[in-house]
């Protein structure tokens, strides 16, 4: 495994990062632990969760699976660059959601306790919070790094002057800023190329493309549906909108003798800007196909057949809609 910087930072993080939003809703406890194991094997050191995934927003199911994991022991959370969010509401109860310092300072608690472990190595806002000021948001950040709780601050889903003004804002209390962003972003979903992603590279940030494979339409969706296999009625309706893209585009990897969920991990890999793309399998056999990923090059023909079949905005704002 050929490890990454997270953006400017010194910390090595693999160039996949493991999301586990599926486990356990999509997969039992024992699955999700095989998969942890397995990936560790692989060198995969960089484990993304959140304090909602499980199913039941109050009870944190995923962090727990995950802390019940770290306490088999055997250095499991030493190799792991672990990460969590805090936004989301965890229950009816006012500040039991968004970016209060009040909530910041007891959803980090009681993911913690969750999690058996002592401190958050990247701790991510899930969402931007309209409501509560910058320096709320730093002064509560700062005194979990101050205490040891929190290693490095991250967001997820910020545009790109959220960024900016989180980072400056930053900067005027003389502290590190944002390590990452955690965007929506794959081979259909390339709005954040307009200023997220340079916004990103300005100031020496991470990116963490969440979705990599569109929700699994780039995963050989379209084979699998005209193959007989049943999809989602919202993801048979997304095939269907963009049929002469996939045809095309599974025609492509089948050319390149690849998956074509390894194309679009690799597209994302190829570009400088991208730390990890999350993956988010159910099973061993799954995480193993995606880490193949990490062993291929595309080409520059490859490269711009991709483009041509799923055109971006165009490049960076404003270049990509003024001269």
């Amino acid at each position: 495994m050929e490890y990454r910087h997270l953006g400017r930072l010194g910390v090595l993080v693999s160039p996949l990062c493991l999301g586990t939003m599926n486990f356990p809703t999509h997969a039992s406890e024992e699955e999700a632990h095989a998969v942890f194991d397995r990936a560790l094997e692989h060198g995969i050191n960089f484990f993304d969760t959140a304090n909602r995934y499980g199913g039941d927003p109050s009870k944190g199911l995923t962090e727990q699976i995950l802390g019940r994991w770290f306490a088999k022991g055997e250095g499991r959370r030493d190799k792991v660059v672990l990460t969590t969010k805090v936004y989301g509401q965890t229950s009816e109860w006012p500040n039991h959601s968004k970016l209060s310092a009040l909530n910041i300072r007891r959803a980090c608690e009681a993911s913690l306790r969750r999690l058996q472990t002592d401190h958050i190595d990247l701790y991510q806002m899930h969402h931007v919070d309209r409501d509560t000021p910058w320096d709320e948001i730093w002064q509560a950040m700062e005194q979990l790094v101050r205490e040891g709780k929190v290693v490095y601050v991250g967001s997820s889903n910020f545009a790109g002057w959220h960024i900016a003004r989180a980072n400056e804002t930053a900067r005027d209390r003389h502290l590190l800023g944002l390590a990452s962003e955690q965007c929506l972003y794959n081979l259909t979903e390339r709005t954040v190329e307009l200023e997220v992603l340079p916004a990103c590279q300005a100031y020496g940030m991470g990116v963490l493309p969440w979705s990599p494979l569109a929700g699994g339409m780039l995963g050989g969706a379209l084979h699998k549906a005209d193959g007989g296999r049943r999809a989602r009625p919202d993801v048979q309706r997304r095939i269907e909108r963009h049929r002469r893209q996939l045809e095309g585009y599974e025609k492509l990897a089948a050319d390149l003798g690849e998956e074509p969920a390894t194309v679009a991990l690799a597209w994302l890999l190829a570009n400088p800007v991208v730390t990890a793309p999350i993956i988010g399998p159910r099973s061993v056999a799954q995480l193993d196909s995606a880490v193949r990923a990490t062993r291929v090059k595309l080409d520059g023909d490859a490269m711009k057949r991709l483009d041509q079949m799923f055109r971006g905005p165009g490049g960076p704002a404003p270049e990509a809609f003024a001269w």
